[in-house]
């Protein structure tokens, strides 16, 4: 997938105002790739432009998401877009729970699903559905006669899964995968899209705003701020030596395994919301360490430095040196993975370091 110059609009009493902004990026064949960054900063408006879902108020104002075999997204309508839906790309939501159905059971939801993809094998549909559940640890039987709120919440996480999967999409979108789980079930889930993903050779975006997860799972690794981003590349650069001020924020911002709490330094301010995101200039000034005169008129471009791309004026008079990661517990899982992530020996154990999150008027982080 190739998305260039992807914009996105949200009508509004002020006028249009963009909540994803000249976004241009690269889903590889076979690659994983983790899309970061706090509520607001338009990670689910991107993941949704994907599926060309955005809703009204909303819409996609500029730009191309090219797709191998299918061409712009963007551009479909009617039954070829529906058929790219679930079919090409799958789509794990947030709290899967408000994508099911609670008047069905999963297998009646399933049954819909491929008469609204003119599945001709019904049963080779079910016999799938089951499969991919038995590989999830689950009784696929007993599941399909199910009703949502019969499920724990990894058990509806599974079933997103499955309904992503069940269908051979090329392309997996999971939005906040293991949001609000228990810590083992956070790690069967990360294990078992790590396992599908190599098997079937996907395409896999996750979107998070827990560093440890991406380090967990992902090979490249995209920050996202005010709805732009700031910093894309492989996440053992990234995680290992960011390059953006943002990014090297959100990694300080994880107290050591070892150490005063105190060590750890949280970013100051706020988010921008939809309403306060900057038009002009660079659209993390106001909470910058390295804030020069430029970024008060001039966007940064994102350009290619250090095996990265990264969007900062000042990153080429102070590049970043020995900004590590370090260890504690993210989300529920430990922050070890995020040493892992960059080639560091594991830890066990820590304080709950979610890098900080703080609500928005846009609902569509």
């Amino acid at each position: 997938m190739r998305i260039r110059g992807l914009t996105v609009v949200y009508k509004t009493p002020a006028g249009e105002l963009p909540a994803v902004r000249d976004i241009d990026m690269d889903l590889a064949p076979g690659t994983i790739t983790g899309l970061v960054g706090e509520s607001g900063s338009g990670k689910s408006t991107l993941a949704l432009s994907l599926l060309n879902a955005v809703q009204p108020p909303g819409r996609i104002s500029a730009g191309q998401i090219e797709i191998d075999g299918i061409g712009d997204v963007v551009k479909l309508r009617g039954d070829k877009l529906r058929q790219v839906r679930g079919g090409q790309i799958g789509y794990v939501f947030q709290a899967a729970q408000n994508s099911l159905n609670p008047l069905k059971t999963i297998g009646k939801q399933l049954l819909d699903l491929g008469r609204s993809h003119d599945v001709d094998n019904l049963r080779a549909l079910v016999a799938e559905a089951k499969e991919l559940l038995g590989r999830m640890g689950l009784d696929g039987a007993r599941v399909l006669d199910s009703y949502q709120h019969e499920l724990s919440g990894g058990m509806r996480q599974r079933v997103g899964i499955m309904f992503a999967l069940v269908l051979n999409a090329h392309l997996v979108v999971l939005d906040e995968p293991t949001t609000a789980l228990d810590v083992i079930t956070q790690a069967n889930i990360l294990e078992i899209v790590r396992d599908i993903h190599a098997e079937r050779n996907l395409t896999t975006l996750v979107i998070t705003h827990d560093i440890g997860v991406v380090a967990e799972v992902a090979d490249r690794l995209a920050v996202m701020y005010g709805g732009q981003l700031v910093e894309q590349g492989p996440v053992r650069d990234v995680l290992g030596e960011p390059q953006h001020p943002y990014t090297r924020g959100l990694i300080q911002a994880i107290p050591r395994l070892t150490g005063d709490i105190s060590e750890a330094h949280a970013l100051p301010g706020r988010p921008p919301n939809l309403s306060t995101i900057p038009t002009e200039g660079c659209v993390f000034r106001e909470r910058c360490p390295l804030r020069m005169d430029i970024c008060e008129t001039v966007e940064p471009p994102l350009v290619s430095g250090s095996g990265r791309l990264v969007a900062c004026h000042a990153v080429a008079d102070t590049p970043a040196k020995g900004t590590k990661a370090t260890t504690g517990v993210s989300g529920g899982l430990t922050s070890s993975r995020v040493r892992s992530g960059i080639g560091e020996e594991r830890a066990a154990g820590g304080d709950d370091v979610n890098p900080p999150e703080t609500p928005t008027e846009e609902e569509q982080s």
